[in-house]
């Protein structure tokens, strides 16, 4: 990452937008829920350098942890979580946890996934942030420690078609409480976004990414505006960017301004 001038510092863009932020007004006819957060979103041919901007997921893209809202099928949401906020906050490995929490799903039958896909909401302006930066013609990419069963349909959701999650183990229609395939873990993210990245034949530098716990530390340490959002306090005092909340499309802030002093 090109260092920042002098007297510049990374919490200099550290952005909040408030929760009665202003927004425009729909013109006549149009939707009333269908209000943009700013200006910029607008119809004019994409601008500056092409990015990969590459998000977790859950906390994050969605404002649920999936699989707490697994464990609510199988009445284990409160140890669960107990591990999961551990986790977060870096005290225990994240692998070692995965696997003691998906073992509290066995025997959850897979008709949970569309009950739990129905209850995740996304993040208060995750569709500005995608349709902006799909219009200034980035790549979006997801990384997540969760599950492609429900990640796979937030992300096309969203015109996404780049991501990464675990696969939930499943005999007779039930989970076996066990993962398949390799663990996506903190490393594993960051060779994910490398992975994306390479890809698409664009540099680290051109690359963005988002995220919330701790093992999302290594991704955005690697990303060439890494960004901790609504973070953990040991994933704000290690990341370089932070937006607290609640808006995630304030990164689009913080990418312009990063972008303003180089």
């Amino acid at each position: 990452m090109t260092p920042l001038p002098a007297g510049v510092v990374p919490d200099a863009v550290r952005v909040a937008l408030p929760v009665d932020a202003p927004t425009e007004v729909p013109g006549p006819g149009a939707d009333e829920t269908d209000t943009a957060r700013s200006p910029r979103v607008t119809p004019d041919p994409p601008s500056g350098p092409v990015r990969l901007l590459v998000m977790d997921v859950d906390s994050t893209l969605i404002e649920q942890e999936v699989i707490e809202l697994l464990a609510d099928h199988a009445g284990t949401r409160a140890e669960v979580t107990e591990v999961t906020e551990r986790a977060m906050r870096g005290e225990i490995d994240f692998g070692a946890s995965l696997r003691e929490r998906v073992a509290t799903l066995a025997g959850v039958p897979v008709e949970a996934f569309a009950d739990v896909r129905a209850r995740a909401t996304f993040t208060p302006g995750v569709r500005e942030l995608v349709a902006e930066a799909h219009r200034r013609g980035w790549e979006v990419g997801l990384v997540s420690g969760g599950f492609e069963e429900i990640v796979a349909d937030l992300a096309a959701e969203l015109g996404i078609t780049r991501f990464r999650a675990n696969r939930l183990e499943v005999s007779d229609g039930r989970l076996t409480g066990r993962t398949t395939g390799p663990v996506v873990d903190r490393a594993a993210k960051e060779a994910a976004l490398r992975e994306f990245a390479a890809e698409l034949g664009l540099p680290m530098s051109a690359t963005i990414a988002v995220g919330d716990g701790a093992n999302d530390l290594d991704m955005i340490g690697a990303a060439g505006i890494g960004v901790a959002f609504a973070a953990k306090p040991v994933v704000r005092a290690q990341a370089p960017y932070g937006v607290d909340g609640p808006r995630i499309d304030a990164v689009l802030d913080v990418v312009d301004r990063v972008d303003a002093t180089r």
